[in-house]
């Protein structure tokens, strides 16, 4: 798949997109930050 067309989604913290990753393709229901970073500094 191309990236253009990846599942893309919203980070809650820094409200960047981010696109889909190998790594969460279990969870990606799940994922709600964009980097290790934004999830250590949620609200």
């Amino acid at each position: 798949m191309k990236k253009e067309h990846l599942p893309e989604k919203r980070c809650v913290v820094c409200k960047r997109p981010f696109t889909w990753r190998k790594k969460w393709e279990k969870n990606w229901n799940e994922v709600k930050y964009c980097s290790e970073r934004c999830r250590r500094n949620k609200i």
